[in-house]
């Protein structure tokens, strides 16, 4: 189901649905992009028109951050739960295991992406990767990498690179690199890799993942998060108000109707 949330598209789903969507798009070789979308993205879009037409033009656009389910409900929308961009990843691992098809990771260091693919082979010896090449190539390389990956037949394309680099190579690229499920997934062979920890459930399910990354990376994280935090809290009470003040305004037979 697609909805509006605060302007920007948004496709409540939950896992299992986004899980078969993506086997589906794989088994019949139709394209199908996936944009994972949390706090930090939302915000960005709302001063990167480019980057807010990334995501508007996606296929599917997930919900990845407790942030937008928590205002999403707020404002009215049926969202149940999130799909979290990197258990989605390793729900579509397992199914590539187990179905045969063939992933591509592209993004992260040399160092990084090599530990990422060796786990994740340890953890499913059926899988066989289409390849996989590091995050850090220039617009000169960036036409043999396109190349690269049409001609490995992958069946699935996960985009380890930072926002918006990623939504714009997708955007560029899509049509031409002949995968029929392609998907941004931000930091998530950092993870794979062991590099970074996830947090535990617990704070995942408070919604307060973005405080242990802090933790974890202190300097590089907390100004990201700060700024991001505040900016998207104010645009939520603005909605927020907005929306009492019309229903406010409705004769009491229409507000909720």
């Amino acid at each position: 189901m697609r909805a509006s949330f605060l302007d920007c598209p948004i496709d409540i789903l939950t896992m299992d649905e986004t899980v078969e969507l993506g086997r589906q798009a794989m088994r019949t070789r139709k394209r199908l992009q996936h944009v994972a979308l949390n706090v930090a993205k939302f915000v960005n879009m709302r001063s990167d028109a480019v980057l807010a037409a990334d995501v508007a033009s996606s296929d599917i656009v997930g919900i990845d951050g407790m942030g937008i389910v928590w205002a999403a409900r707020a404002l009215g929308l049926p969202v149940t739960s999130r799909v979290a961009g990197v258990d989605l990843l390793c729900e579509l691992l397992k199914v590539c295991a187990e179905d045969g098809f063939r992933p591509y990771f592209l993004g992260a260091t040399p160092a990084v992406l090599d530990q990422a693919v060796r786990r994740v082979r340890d953890k499913h010896p059926a899988l066989v990767f289409a390849g996989w090449t590091d995050g850090y190539f220039d617009d000169r390389e960036e036409r043999e990498i396109v190349r690269k990956i049409r001609s490995s037949g992958a069946d699935c394309l996960f985009i380890g690179m930072p926002t918006p680099r990623k939504e714009r190579f997708l955007a560029a690229h899509r049509d031409e690199l002949g995968v029929p499920y392609i998907m941004g997934v931000g930091g998530a062979f950092d993870i794979l890799s062991g590099v970074v920890r996830r947090a535990p459930v617990l704070i995942q399910q408070l919604g307060l993942e973005w405080l242990y990354r802090i933790y974890q990376e202190p300097r590089r994280m907390w100004w990201r998060y700060a700024r991001t935090n505040t900016l998207f809290a104010a645009m939520l009470a603005q909605a927020m108000i907005m929306r009492s003040s019309v229903q406010g305004a409705l004769p009491p037979s229409q507000v909720g109707g």
